[in-house]
């Protein structure tokens, strides 16, 4: 049996960071973080978030809280160094918009980067970020 590939969407407008695969949009002064489509699908099924509090600074690489799996507890990973702002109570209470609508109402985490000039420099643009994914997946799909 073979294993699925991932079939998803990759929008434009983002940044994105392929060693946790997370993404990154710029609002005014404020970023707003989440899980890609394509890390979702790598985890399976998430069925609960939690942020770490408000306030809180978060190293680039580090855990800005954690996803609950079918069978797994995971860490989600700063894409960049950030004081978080706040985070999304909607997902923390009803989590399937990370699974359906992860670039929307399913984003995590709203900041204020600590290292943006630095840091931004090592996210990827889309294009970039979708062969990154073909080169793990070559029969992904990317929209």
């Amino acid at each position: 049996m073979s294993q699925e590939s991932f079939c998803g969407a990759i929008p434009d407008g983002f940044l994105y960071d392929g060693r946790y695969d997370m993404w990154v949009r710029q609002d005014g002064d404020e970023l707003v973080i989440g899980a890609t489509s394509f890390g979702i699908f790598r985890a399976g099924e998430i069925i609960g978030f939690t942020a770490k509090p408000n306030g809180a600074m978060v190293d680039c690489g580090r855990g800005m809280g954690t996803v609950e799996c079918a069978k797994t507890v995971l860490a989600v990973h700063a894409p960049v160094s950030f004081e978080l702002l706040q985070a999304n109570e909607a997902i923390e209470e009803d989590p399937r918009w990370l699974n359906t609508e992860p670039y929307a109402r399913g984003w995590m985490v709203r900041a204020r980067a600590c290292n943006w000039v630095l840091e931004r420099s090592s996210l990827m643009e889309p294009d970039a970020y979708r062969r990154h994914i073909v080169s793990l997946d070559p029969r992904a799909i990317c929209l």
